[in-house]
C-alpha cells in the first residue's frame, strides 16, 4: 500500500475517530486496512521499522485529518446535521460487503458454519451500541479542564477507554468521550492548541499542550493494549470476532443519527432537499469506500 493511499485512510480514520458515533475501527476496517493496523500496532517493537513504513504516513493523515476538521465538526452538525450524518453513514454501509466477506471467509478457513453462538454475539454487541447511542450525556458536556493530579489521571483513563474503543470496528471513541462528558471540551483544547500554533501564541500551547499530553499517554496505552487483545482473537476466534464486529457497525447508523440529532428537527416537507442531498452524498461516499476497500483487498 502505497504512501499517498495511506495518507488518505489516515485522514479518514482521523476525522471518523473525533465524529460521535462514527467509528475510526469500521473506517479503518471498510478501507480494508484494518488488519494491518493491528498488526503493525502489535508488532511495533519486535518489527519496528516495517510497522513504521505503514504506520507514519497514516498517523500524518490522521492528524491532518484532526487539524482541518476538528474546526468544522460543529459548523457542519450544526447547520447540515442530516446530510453530515448520512454522508458518514454511507461511508460504514460501503464497508458492510467486505466485512461480511471476511466473516464468511474465517468460517471456511476454520470449517465451521453460522451458529447460535455466532448470532448472539452479534445481537450482544449490537444492543452495546444502542445502548451507548441513548445514554445520555448531555449534562456533562460542561465539563472543565483544572490541571491537577486528579484531572490528569482522568484524563489518562477517559484517553485509554476512548482509544480502546476506537480499535475496536463499529464502537465510536468520540462517542465515549461524549459519554464520560469530555468531548467538546477536548475538541476546544485541540481548537485552541491549533489556534495558538497558527499564532505562535507560547502561552495558549503550554497551556493546551499540558491537557492533550495526559490525553494522549492515555490514547496510546488503549491504542496498544487493545491492539494486542484485537491481535489474539483474530488469530483464535476470527469467525466470532467477525460477529461481533458485524454487530457493532450494523448499529453504527443508529449512533449516528442520535448522537448527531440528524432527525431531532427534521420535517418531511421542508427537509426533502437536505435528505435528498444526504442520500446522494451517503450512496457515492459508500460506492467509495467499498472501492478502495476491494482495491487495498486486491
Amino acid at each position: 500500500m502505497n504512501s499517498l493511499r495511506l495518507v488518505i485512510y489516515g485522514m479518514l480514520f482521523g476525522i471518523a475517530n473525533i465524529i460521535p458515533g462514527v467509528s475510526g475501527g469500521t473506517m479503518a476496517a471498510s478501507l480494508g486496512f484494518y488488519d494491518e493496523l493491528i498488526r503493525s500496532i502489535s508488532n511495533l517493537k519486535r518489527d519496528w521499522e516495517k510497522s513504521l513504513r505503514f504506520l507514519a504516513p497514516l498517523f500524518l493523515g490522521a492528524v491532518l485529518g484532526l487539524i482541518f476538521f476538528s474546526y468544522s465538526v460543529e459548523f457542519l452538525l450544526k447547520n447540515f446535521p442530516l446530510p453530515t450524518a448520512l454522508a458518514f453513514i454511507g461511508l460504514i454501509f460501503g464497508g458492510l460487503p467486505l466485512l461480511i466477506q471476511s466473516f464468511q471467509k474465517s468460517l471456511q478457513n476454520k470449517k465451521r458454519t453460522l451458529n447460535i453462538g455466532h448470532l448472539l454475539i452479534f445481537a450482544l454487541f449490537f444492543g452495546v451500541i444502542v445502548w451507548m447511542s441513548y445514554v445520555n450525556s448531555s449534562d456533562l458536556d460542561s465539563h472543565h479542564l483544572v490541571f491537577n493530579s486528579q484531572e490528569i489521571i482522568s484524563l489518562i483513563l477517559v484517553g485509554m477507554t476512548g482509544a480502546a474503543a476506537m480499535v475496536i470496528p463499529g464502537v465510536s471513541g468520540s462517542l465515549v468521550f461524549m459519554i464520560f462528558g469530555y468531548y467538546y471540551v477536548i475538541i476546544q483544547t485541540l481548537n485552541r492548541f491549533f489556534s495558538g500554533l497558527k499564532s505562535l501564541d507560547i502561552n495558549v500551547l503550554i497551556h493546551s499542550a499540558k491537557f492533550l499530553f495526559s490525553f494522549g499517554v492515555g490514547v496510546l496505552l488503549g491504542i496498544f493494549l487493545m491492539s494486542k487483545l484485537m491481535e489474539y482473537l483474530f488469530e483464535y476466534y476470527p469467525s466470532f470476532t467477525y460477529s461481533g464486529i458485524l454487530g457493532l457497525v450494523a448499529a453504527s447508523p443508529i449512533a449516528v443519527l442520535k448522537n448527531t440529532q440528524a432527525l431531532a428537527n427534521f420535517n418531511g416537507s421542508t427537509d426533502s432537499i437536505p435528505l435528498l442531498i444526504g442520500l446522494v452524498i451517503a450512496g457515492a461516499l459508500g460506492y467509495m469506500t467499498y472501492y478502495l476497500g476491494r482495491s487495498s483487498e486486491k
